[in-house]
């Protein structure tokens, strides 16, 4: 086989279900095409070349892929190279272009601006006057709407000296790719005293995140994990390890001068355990 020269990404509609196979172009000098032994052993295709199609019929794809017609036919080669143009020029344009695009929609209002030149986030500043009570809330206005880069996704962030200074907060922190409104930022106020917001201030970071658009789908089962369906507290703690020993074994560690045996008591109220009576009978100690 000779060296790649190209990478084509080519979408195939199967019913309802959409997959981009990734192809390798390189010359073969005994063989048309090659499919890789993962993609094969996942989905197990049958292949009818005369005819130029794919049938999938494994129980992978008939009970996770497919909603409607088990065939897909292969795009013309003229669709192809227009789609893989297509895919190339959005990720060139989005490797070269990672600005924020933002519209002013109040001739006053500031654009998001950079702290320093490695700042992680923009800078959000208020377009309007606000009264945030104490231990209450208020939505600010910031007179803009935006587009994120290509992949991203905005997230509103609290600015550290509010928090530190103020006690002032950030809620609802999500900014969606398609949403063009105006952003407007949720502010908390924690303390017992009502701060005053004025037009200019800065009162949030807009913080722009990779994000993989992904889609859900129904299995019969979840694989299997260590962790399993413990919930909430159950990181960070491990459970204790009980091993049995034999009346013999018992008997030669009870009579060693360094060891002391008894019966633990644990105090809900201290919050500690506590050794309540020793050299008790190994009967009581051990199962035989």
């Amino acid at each position: 086989m000779g060296p790649i020269t190209h990478t084509a990404k080519v979408p195939m509609d199967i019913g309802s279900h959409r997959e981009l196979a990734i192809f390798q172009v390189a010359k073969l000098p005994n063989h048309e095409v090659i499919l890789g032994m993962p993609w094969l052993e996942q989905h197990s295709p049958r292949i009818d070349w005369g005819q130029g199609k794919i049938t999938f019929e494994s129980e992978r794809c008939t009970t996770w892929c497919l909603k409607e017609s088990p065939t897909v036919y292969a795009i013309p080669e003229n669709e192809a190279r227009e789609e893989n143009l297509k895919v190339e020029f959005g990720a060139t344009q989005s490797k070269k272009d990672q600005r924020i695009q933002v519209r002013l929609l109040d001739p006053q209002a500031r654009l998001p601006t950079r702290g320093s030149a490695k700042a992680a986030g923009h800078d959000l500043y208020a377009n309007e006057e606000r009264i945030i009570p104490a231990r209450g809330q208020e939505v600010v206005a910031t007179g803009i709407s935006i587009t994120p880069p290509r992949g991203t996704y905005g997230r509103i962030a609290p600015p550290s000296g509010m928090a530190v200074k103020h006690q002032i907060a950030v809620n609802a922190g999500v900014i969606d790719s398609d949403y063009t409104g105006e952003i407007k930022v949720v502010l908390v106020n924690m303390s017992d005293q009502d701060h005053r917001i004025k037009k200019g201030d800065r009162i949030a970071q807009l913080i722009t995140e990779k994000i993989v658009e992904s889609d859900s789908f129904q299995v019969p089962k979840l694989g299997k994990t260590d962790r399993g369906q413990q919930g909430y507290g159950s990181t960070g703690t491990s459970k204790a390890q009980i091993r049995e020993i034999s009346a013999r074994a018992f008997g030669k560690f009870y009579r060693r001068p360094d060891t002391t045996t008894g019966i633990l008591k644990y105090s809900k109220k201290e919050g500690r355990i506590s050794l309540e009576s020793v050299n008790i009978s190994t009967e009581l100690a051990i199962k035989s």
